[in-house]
């Protein structure tokens, strides 16, 4: 996604931005790193940016994943530069959180979740006898 705002504005901004979710293996597993990444130009701008839209793809993961509590630790963010014109730069800066929560752990794939429940209904239904 691309989103451009007015020249006048204080953050002349080109956001493309790209939630990553990297999930751990473990099915018991109560932690989790989440991250987001923008381009933008300038470095401040893009590096704020990360870390503000990094709180809103974690809220959103944890609503997605019925996950009701949780704690993000550090926010990490790294900065390269995406393109040099000499009197402005571009940056594609990534913001990175570890993600924690207490109690059951969400399922990472819904899709699985739902092939899962789609196994055992069919199985069910082949033990019952028919009348």
């Amino acid at each position: 996604m691309r989103i451009y705002s007015g020249l006048g504005s204080t953050l002349a901004m080109a956001v493309s931005a790209m939630g990553l979710l990297l999930t751990t293996a473990s099915a018991d597993a109560k932690c989790t790193r989440l991250a987001f990444s923008v381009n933008d130009y300038g470095k401040e701008g893009p590096t704020n940016d990360a870390k503000s839209l990094l709180d809103k793809h974690i809220a959103k993961w944890a609503t997605e994943h019925g996950v009701k509590t949780y704690t993000t630790g550090k926010k990490d963010v790294t900065c390269e530069l995406f393109l040099d014109f000499g009197v402005f730069d571009e940056h594609t800066c990534k913001a990175e959180a570890n993600v924690c929560w207490t109690g059951i752990a969400p399922l990472a794939d819904k899709a699985a979740a739902e092939k899962a429940a789609k196994a055992k209904a069919a199985a069910t239904a082949a033990v019952k006898p028919k009348t």
